[in-house]
């Protein structure tokens, strides 16, 4: 017979995506968690696309379900992927993606999403993560 009071993996689930989107909110300044919702997709999005299929792997493991889900939302790993090279052509995804209005949202969306990450994401899995990124890049994700 299961045990109806231990929260099942939905709940679960659904618990640490209102946390990540919480802390995404906080760091953003506001607490419309759909805006923070969208800021999320749109830089894990933008860094995932960025990553090997390895290190993109790697580091969805650590991500709640629900956030991993959203990670891998409309991913074509073996596809043609939007490489940005520079800072300019990065932020420029995120701000597209996330229906931002500027680079200067987009960073600041960037800068939020990292310190979320390096809160909840290992040293080492983070450190992975900075030594494949362009090093024009690794400034956006250093905390």
């Amino acid at each position: 017979m299961p045990n109806t009071h231990e929260p099942s993996i939905i709940e679960r689930s659904a618990e640490a995506a209102h946390i990540w989107f919480g802390e995404t909110a906080k760091e953003l300044g506001t607490d419309d968690h759909r805006y923070a919702a969208r800021a999320l997709r749109a830089v894990l999005h933008a860094l995932r696309d960025r990553l090997s299929v390895e290190e993109s792997a790697q580091l969805a493991s650590q991500l709640p379900t629900l956030i991993r889900g959203i990670y891998y939302e409309g991913w074509k790993p073996g596809g043609a992927r939007r490489l940005a090279h520079d800072v300019d052509a990065f932020l420029e995804h995120v701000a597209t993606e996330g229906r931002m209005a500027g680079e200067t949202e987009a960073s600041l969306a960037v800068a939020a999403v990292a310190r979320v990450l390096h809160r909840h994401v290992s040293e080492g899995e983070m450190s992975d993560v900075l030594a494949v990124l362009p090093s024009k890049l690794r400034p956006l994700f250093q905390v």
